[in-house]
């Protein structure tokens, strides 16, 4: 029988090899660009609010792992939430949805 040895990683140091792979960084910088800016805003906008995620839930008529859901979705990529999601969310925090093609 064969025994292979491996190196164990620590996160960071998994984080840091792959980042040297040009097609990683580039997809790690478009999904910060993009998909994790929306993602910021909307943590910060209830952060803002002092709303919990079932407040908001209620708010915007559905439940709280609805809203932890979406907030996953948005985290991981998995799932586009509809604009009228979002925009339900921005309501329930006191905010509006501004789209801008650029």
């Amino acid at each position: 029988m064969t025994t292979i040895k491996t190196k164990t990683l620590t996160h960071k140091q998994l984080v840091s090899k792959m980042l040297k792979n040009p097609a990683v960084k580039a997809e790690v910088a478009r999904l910060n660009r993009e998909e994790f800016a929306i993602l910021d805003e909307i943590l910060a906008a209830r952060k803002e609010s002092g709303l919990t995620q079932a407040q908001i839930a209620k708010l915007m008529g559905t439940q709280a792992p609805a809203v932890a859901r979406l907030e996953s979705s948005l985290a991981t990529g998995k799932h586009s939430p509809s604009l009228n999601t979002l925009r339900k969310y921005a309501a329930a925090v006191g905010k509006k949805i501004e789209l801008h093609l650029v």
